[in-house]
């Protein structure tokens, strides 16, 4: 029996309003399987860090239907609150506390939400700052941190909630080139070892060798998806061969 996705949107609008009303998402559709990587490209303004947004309900969809691991998020009696706990995110700016060193950063979630014990959301901590390459700035406040340092921080305070599914929402843009690759290793480790990801990135190469498929957003749509090696080398949409031809 074939396993039921762990995202799954159905037929999503999003308008903002300004005061005229601005068609973010118009009708997108969709689903991700568990421990699938899904990398969302697109020019900018194209719905992408919208849709990313309304997978936990950071931008509230206008209508159809987003489950997250059975749960419809956009129904009334929803505890997003829950449904969040299981997602974790990561966004272009880092969202640490400035005043708060690199480990309470990684325990603060984890006490408050999880309810952990401070000694066990210690040790949790200090695993995953091991595992992104940062345990010796455990002691550090975010400003002694490189931009790709501050990154890798807010992966691991994601990561320490234990998380079914992780959102990237162009985690690397805001970084000086040299530290790209720092937080592109971290994420493929993750890939590799199973983590459903759903990112929105302008990294082609990381496209190329970490997803499973790729979505191609224009104008609030998904107008294309596919494996990487047919959507770089044979995509069908004429504004997919126009968009990797300027790109590429």
């Amino acid at each position: 029996m074939q396993t039921p996705p762990i995202i799954d949107v159905q037929q999503i609008d999003k308008f903002f309003y300004t005061p005229e009303p601005l068609r973010a998402l118009s009708q997108v559709s969709c689903t991700v399987a568990p421990g699938e990587v899904v990398v969302v490209i697109g020019p900018s303004g194209s719905g992408k860090s919208t849709f990313l947004r309304c997978l936990n309900r950071l931008e509230y969809a206008d209508a159809g239907h987003i489950i997250i691991n059975g749960v419809d998020i956009l129904d009334p009696r929803c505890e997003i609150n829950a449904v969040r706990a299981e997602v974790g995110m990561v966004f272009q700016s880092f969202n640490l506390f400035p005043h708060k060193t690199v480990l309470d950063n990684v325990t603060m979630a984890q006490m408050t939400v999880r309810k952990r014990p401070k000694a066990e959301a210690e040790a949790r901590a200090m695993q995953l700052l091991e595992k992104v390459g940062i345990a010796d700035k455990f002691a550090a406040k975010p400003d002694q941190l490189s931009g790709g340092q501050q990154q890798r921080v807010a992966i691991a305070r994601s990561l320490a909630m234990n998380p079914k599914i992780m959102l990237f929402d162009e985690p690397t843009s805001a970084l000086d080139p040299e530290m790209v690759g720092e937080v592109l290793d971290v994420m493929k480790t993750l890939a590799r070892e199973g983590m459903t990801m759903v990112v929105v990135t302008h990294e082609m190469g990381f496209a190329r060798e970490v997803a499973d498929r790729i979505f191609f957003m224009d104008k609030g749509e998904i107008l294309e998806q596919g494996p990487p090696h047919h959507f770089f080398t044979a995509p069908t949409h004429p504004r997919t061969q126009e968009f990797l031809g300027q790109i590429l």
